[in-house]
């Protein structure tokens, strides 16, 4: 059961800031990120499948990543852009990916998330399920009320994670986003920038009725309510 518990002798006021939280479900631990996750991130960021979708630096660095983990990631969370969250597995604590919430609108409650998964941990739901956690946690705890995902249109990995969480799909934005593709020829380390169009994808309160349980029927996981 999830409980509020309210500072006493202070009234309630919206918050324009994410406190720092950690959730946990079964498998998972989403927690700030910390400096012994470097080794890890900057292996993930320099994944093929993530430099291609991504827009950080290329090639990702040891400067890159301790600016990210030092500074860009929590002055997103004080600033009131959103949290950045490190995934981690459970027992053996290792780096599964991230989970970002970005361009919040704190007046309408909404806001964007975007996730990366570790190429060795591909395949095992994992994103599905960070992405599960966080919108139960807005929805619940937060009173957000929508929660965007924007996909590449050549990503399919990602699209599949939002039509498992019950994301309507609500049109395209063409053009509108730089990916990269390997070429022999590249600009940039084997690499050049092309445009694709973004697939618009919300998730409102009502659309995740359900989910965890038909991904659980499914052989997936349950409900997750155990943050703080």
């Amino acid at each position: 059961m999830l409980c509020f518990y309210p500072v006493l002798g202070m009234e309630l006021r919206m918050t324009t800031t994410f406190p720092s939280i950690s959730i946990s479900t079964d498998r998972l631990v989403m927690r700030p990120f910390e400096m012994a996750d470097i080794s890890a991130y900057i292996e993930m960021m320099n994944d093929e499948a993530v430099v291609a979708w991504m827009d950080g630096p290329n090639p990702y660095t040891q400067v890159d990543a301790e600016r990210w983990v030092r500074r860009i990631a929590p002055a997103e969370r004080t600033g009131g852009q959103g949290i950045a969250l490190a995934v981690t597995e459970f027992l053996t604590q290792r780096l599964v990916g991230s989970v970002r919430l970005l361009n919040t609108d704190w007046r309408t409650r909404s806001t964007e998330v975007r996730y990366i998964t570790a190429p060795w941990a591909r395949g095992e739901g994992y994103a599905t399920e960070s992405v599960l956690a966080i919108a139960e946690w807005l929805f619940r705890d937060q009173g957000f009320e929508r929660i965007e995902l924007r996909t590449p249109a050549d990503n399919t990995a990602s699209q599949q994670v939002a039509q498992k969480l019950g994301c309507i799909s609500e049109g395209v934005l063409r053009n509108a986003r730089i990916a990269r593709t390997r070429t022999e020829n590249g600009t940039d380390g084997g690499w050049t920038d092309i445009r694709t169009d973004l697939i618009v994808w919300g998730l409102l309160p009502e659309d995740l009725e359900g989910v965890a349980e038909q991904l659980a029927d499914a052989g997936g996981y349950g409900t997750y309510n155990d943050w703080k």
